[in-house]
């Protein structure tokens, strides 16, 4: 149901109404802003906290009267370290983390648009709907569709094992934002039947998530996930990092013990752990370089197998599925740890022994690259590893359980630091939102106003990404294994036989299973 009443516009009586919608807690009141009516911070659940901490997501509490939703909702808590940026915890402060934001071309419940729904990424531990490099204004006017975006619990709240708690919180979080849409997106002009979700690393994973659990049947119709990460936890080795994380506070992983601490001092736990972690390669294997405690945990329940394994069984087969990575992924990391240029022999046949498949992955790599360097090689492993093979192998999976995706890879080098960061990670955020200055963009752009090249490359992502939305047809042909074709995004889009063929054929009987403690 959508309402008129409207407090009196600041522009003047020729300005149109600021626009009321009723949803099932109560009527918000938002703002016409170019030309699109905008939500921000509405609940789609209670805070959880006090009783409801590190429970399952419970329904938002009514409110009287018109809610203004003119403003972000506060950031969960989390890890901010060295990958925060400009902008991205100005947002109130609060309890209140559980909500949406909503970006619409009119509030007509008969318009009936495509609906995307962002789920940001972030390690699992940090992350804002309300980040400036998630402005979707560009998306949802461009494609003519409705936009929506939310926040959901990371770190110890939404990851951690704690006993006597549900095992993946922050999956938990975003099913009953993907609730929240179905039962209220209507009234905002959308469609509840023509749902996209779309998310980046761990919003892809979280996507990757979303596809395999029964919770989330039928939530949605599409799905987009862009640079899916391959890190599942078992069970065992969450249980193992739970307690490690619960001890950096003298503590036990209980309800019981971890309820009453504050949040902060449990986001200080997962910094102090993270900076540790690689002194546990021996326990935690593959698990302890990466920067982050926290992955979705494969428990059983919420998560009841690995992505790769439940699409390959048919879990998705009616969902359409666009999905990729960027070429040179792991750059990124690399130059935020100082190392660009930096690799040795030594630290690249470690990554080699330590991320190639098989028993024999170091020779496989060095014979299929001869002329790579240490750190070409260092770099290539991981990006394989990491991103690239488990987006690839989520299509092939989805394809063999009967589902139809379409792959893509962007090579399009970013510009900043001279170009030698490459088509990295996080690259396809600032051209996909065409937020070029914010968050990592002002890195990868350097600050400079966008070339045209980059301009159309971005309006391409976003005529691509929400022509899928409306249609399940990104505008190129869906992937199978007899020509692997794939959109590579570049200065000049082009289709081809998916590029990192010799990456497909090392890791070819590669299985992604969930990372076992040792």
């Amino acid at each position: 149901m959508t309402t008129t009443e409207s407090r009196p516009s600041a522009g003047g009586p020729s300005e149109p109404p600021a626009p009321v919608v009723r949803t099932t807690a109560g009527a918000v009141r938002g703002r016409r802003e170019e030309g699109l009516a905008v939500f921000r911070g509405v609940p789609f659940a209670a805070p959880p906290v006090g009783e409801a901490r590190f429970m399952a997501p419970r329904p938002a509490r009514p409110w009287d009267g018109i809610r203004d939703a003119y403003t972000f909702g506060p950031p969960p808590p989390q890890d901010v370290g060295n990958l925060g940026g400009p902008g991205l915890l100005d947002a109130p402060e609060g309890d209140e983390w559980l909500t949406v934001n909503v970006w619409t071309p009119e509030t007509d419940p008969a318009a009936r648009r495509p609906v995307m729904v962002w789920i940001y990424g972030g390690a699992y531990k940090l992350g804002h709907s309300g980040s400036p490099g998630y402005d979707a204004r560009r998306i949802a006017a461009d494609g003519d569709v409705v936009v929506v975006s939310f926040n959901y619990r990371l770190g110890m709240e939404g990851f951690a094992f704690i006993e006597g708690a549900p095992a993946n919180r922050g999956l938990l979080d975003q099913v009953a934002a993907l609730e929240w849409v179905r039962d209220n997106i209507e009234s905002f002009g959308g469609d509840p039947g023509q749902v996209t979700v779309f998310g980046e690393s761990a919003g892809a994973g979280s996507i990757a998530s979303l596809l395999t659990m029964e919770r989330a049947a039928g939530l949605f119709r599409r799905a987009i996930a862009q640079s899916v990460p391959g890190t599942f936890f078992s069970d065992a080795l969450a249980r193992d990092i739970g307690t490690a994380l619960a001890a950096e506070v003298g503590l036990r992983p209980t309800v019981a013990d971890l309820s009453t601490v504050d949040p902060r001092r449990l986001t200080s736990a997962g910094e102090t752990l993270s900076a540790k972690m690689l002194q546990r390669v021996d326990r935690w294997g593959q698990a302890a370089p990466t920067v982050t405690p926290f992955s979705p945990v494969v428990d059983g329940e919420v998560l009841p197998t690995s992505p790769w394994q439940a699409l390959a069984a048919g879990s998705a087969r009616d969902i359409d599925l666009l999905v990729g990575h960027n070429r040179d992924e792991y750059r990124l990391f690399i130059a935020m740890a100082g190392r660009l240029g930096q690799i040795t022999q030594e630290r690249a046949a470690s990554a080699l022994r330590l991320f190639a498949p098989g028993a024999s992955g170091e020779e496989a790599y060095r014979a299929a690259f001869p002329d790579a360097s240490p750190g070409e090689l260092y770099e290539r492993v991981q990006t394989d590893w990491l991103f690239s093979m488990p987006s690839l192998h989520l299509a092939q999976a989805h394809r063999a359980g009967g589902g139809s995706a379409h792959v893509y890879e962007l090579t399009w080098p970013a510009p900043g630091l001279g170009g030698a960061l490459g088509a990295c990670h996080g690259l396809d955020i600032p051209l996909l939102f065409g937020t070029y200055g914010a968050d990592l963009g002002a890195l990868l752009f350097a600050g400079a106003e966008p070339s045209a090249e980059a301009l159309s490359l971005s309006s391409r992502f976003r005529a691509s990404w929400t022509s899928f939305a409306r249609s399940g047809d990104p505008g190129w042909p869906a992937y199978d294994d007899a020509e692997r074709l794939v959109q590579v995004l570049d200065a000049q889009p082009v289709v081809t036989a998916y590029p990192e063929e010799r990456s497909r054929r090392l890791w070819e009987g590669h299985a992604f299973l969930p990372l076992p403690l040792l």
